[in-house]
């Protein structure tokens, strides 16, 4: 039989034995569910698409809304700035730890949590422990030292969120997927963050579920943009050919006057003919900044609750410190 703690219990009053703790429950697997395999829902993304994910993560397959929601913070520069703000300012706080009472053995508790918050990397733990504030929750594994028969945290490791999914039942619970099946968490094993923008289940909290469309309607003007850049002041070239060309006659004409507009070079047979018509572009040039910065401010507003200090706006510096008061 398993050495259980002596007076220590689980939150339904169970034994808790000591072995489970000693060993990873969520350690990274070279098979199966927890391997770090990317998946990239974010490219070719529609409307359609976005929606399918986000009924699916409430439905009890959360995968694809999490690793969307990765990939927004490494595409859109702007979310992931001002997501970085917002969780650097909760990491970077000093943290002061006071004893439960003068007795020897709450001040001894009280200097060992002191010891454990103050070792080297424990800002960045806590950063990785806000993860939850972009996908709603957050599971980082407490990894024990009993080198010496203490039992001390030794670091705390973020756990890929996509490894997770909640109970279908009370939608609340984070269960671990494990070969097939959902299993529960270890206790005094797991820190569970739950990071709300809106009351609800957890997996519909998280930033990232609100700046979603935002994110897919601004990689359209992105892309809009950039492809108005890249034509913008280039003629239409325009290739002629005899009635009696062949398809391979045609190719060839296609593919001179696609690249005519990078390589400024091409040759095509003398029965052909490339014309080139002067561009005459009219209305704003402008509507695509525009659009971006106004779908960037919708974030800010989201995330930080304002948006003067990450976006230049009439006001300047006034404005600026008003709002920041707003984000502390």
């Amino acid at each position: 039989m398993a050495e259980d703690f002596k007076g220590i219990v689980d939150r339904y009053g169970r034994p808790i034995a000591k072995a489970a703790l000693k060993v990873e429950q969520a350690a990274p697997t070279g098979s199966g569910v927890r391997r770090h395999d990317a998946l990239h829902p974010a490219a070719g993304l529609t409307p359609g698409r976005l929606a399918s994910i986000l009924r699916a993560s409430i439905d009890g397959d959360p995968e694809n809304y999490l690793a969307l929601a990765e990939d927004m913070e490494e595409r859109d520069p702007h979310y992931a700035g001002v997501l970085g703000v917002r969780k650097r300012q909760v990491s970077g706080l000093d943290i002061t730890v006071e004893a439960a009472g003068d007795d020897a053995a709450s001040l001894e508790h009280a200097e060992l949590v002191r010891e454990v918050i103050e070792r080297d990397g424990f800002e960045d733990e806590l950063f990785d422990i806000l993860d939850a504030v972009g996908k709603g929750f957050s599971c980082t594994e407490v990894i024990w030292d009993t080198s010496e028969g203490q039992w001390r945290p030794k670091r705390l490791a973020w756990r890929d969120p996509r490894w997770f999914v909640f109970d279908r039942i009370d939608g609340e619970t984070p269960l671990l997927r494990d070969g097939g099946q959902d299993v529960p968490l270890n206790p005094y094993q797991w820190i569970y963050h739950s990071a709300k923008v809106k009351s609800g289940l957890p997996i519909r909290g998280g930033i990232a579920r609100a700046v979603a469309w935002t994110f897919l309607f601004k990689s359209f003007t992105i892309k809009d943009w950039a492809i108005f850049c890249e034509a913008y002041g280039q003629p239409l070239r325009l290739g002629k050919y005899d009635a009696g060309a062949s398809d391979k006659d045609k190719q060839i004409l296609l593919d001179a006057v696609s690249n005519i507009g990078v390589d400024y070079a091409a040759i095509v047979p003398a029965a052909m003919a490339v014309e080139f018509i002067k561009a005459d572009i009219s209305g704003s040039h402008g509507l695509y900044k525009e659009r971006a910065d106004w779908l960037d401010q919708q974030v800010s507003k989201v995330v930080l609750g304002q948006t003067a200090t990450t976006d230049a706006i009439a006001g300047g510096h006034a404005v600026g410190k008003t709002h920041d008061g707003v984000r502390e």
